[in-house]
């Protein structure tokens, strides 16, 4: 076998790997979705996000003394504004969780692929292509669509913009968090950056705790410790995930976890999927599509 056979097969290999873990990601993440709708509103979003994020630290700082890596990293000021913009995209993610069906709030959460292109546009000057606004006006048609049963439900309208408001800003932080991740990952071990996730996460969640304490009871404890082991093993999985693959491809398979939510709202919490969820959802698919195609095209003209 040549040296070009052996690279090929290599490389193949690592994409494997790396679509078994996004895959993973979006099955973790879904659960921990499952856990976050499971709470009812019952326990303030802040105490979730501290007790993952205590969850997590616990987890991380474990295994960086276990493989003897620095867990303070190398690119500090990056690292924290990584850990910041996680940190609100969590707070958005588990309040639309708590208030919106978890297909909904899931899917709207997938439109940051087209945040994505849009701040590389405005930040970073890149060239953007024509069809990247058909990719925006397709990913918000889709909104709409997945947004419509919501309106016509016991909630009020102004309750039920707040909730996709909050679900769309969730969705525009996770895409400046995924930009921070991607650029940090071949330059840090995978287990400092998410270090730094919890390392924000819980100085920025202890005064809303201080105002805001409720003591969880029976079950809220079993759901908030999956919300932490699930969160991990997703932070884990699409780290290593967008190590070993483009952004693009990694973020078209971790919608997965569209897929995933939208089984585990049907089976658990008899959520009806209606026809223009699912057309809504298969509209932010086709956006997703088209901003990936695209990125990669404006790619290959620099």
């Amino acid at each position: 076998m040549s040296e070009k056979q052996l690279t090929d097969a290599f490389n193949i290999k690592e994409k494997l790997k790396g679509i078994r873990f996004l895959i993973g990601s979006g099955f973790a993440f879904s659960l921990m979705s499952v856990c976050v709708k499971a709470t009812g509103g019952r326990i303030p979003i802040s105490e979730l996000v501290f007790a993952r994020a205590t969850i997590s630290i616990i987890i991380t700082r474990f295994f960086l003394y276990k493989n003897k890596i620095n867990p303070w990293g190398y690119h500090r000021k990056l690292l924290i504004i990584r850990g910041l913009l996680g940190t609100v995209a969590l707070f958005c993610i588990f309040k639309a969780l708590t208030i919106l069906p978890i297909a909904t709030a899931t899917v709207i959460q997938y439109i940051y692929p087209t945040f994505t292109v849009i701040c590389a546009y405005i930040i970073l000057k890149e060239y953007i292509l024509r069809r990247i606004v058909y990719s925006i006006i397709i990913g918000w048609i889709g909104i709409v669509l997945v947004s419509q049963p919501e309106f016509n439900s016991n909630s009020t309208i102004q309750e039920t913009i707040l909730a996709i408001t909050i679900a769309i800003l969730g969705a525009f932080m996770t895409s400046l968090a995924y930009i921070c991740v991607r650029k940090l990952s071949s330059k840090e071990h995978p287990l400092v950056i998410i270090h730094y996730f919890p390392l924000v996460s819980i100085p920025l969640s202890i005064p809303f705790i201080i105002n805001d304490f409720v003591l969880p009871i029976g079950t809220d404890w079993l759901w908030i410790v999956g919300i932490g082991v699930f969160t991990q093993i997703g932070q884990i999985c699409i780290t290593e995930g967008l190590r070993l693959l483009p952004a693009g491809q990694a973020t078209s398979l971790n919608y997965s976890q569209v897929i995933f939510a939208s089984i585990w709202g049907f089976l658990i919490f008899q959520e009806t999927i209606t026809s223009s969820i699912y057309l809504g959802g298969f509209c932010v698919l086709i956006s997703t599509i088209i901003s990936i195609s695209a990125s990669k095209t404006s790619q290959a003209k620099i």
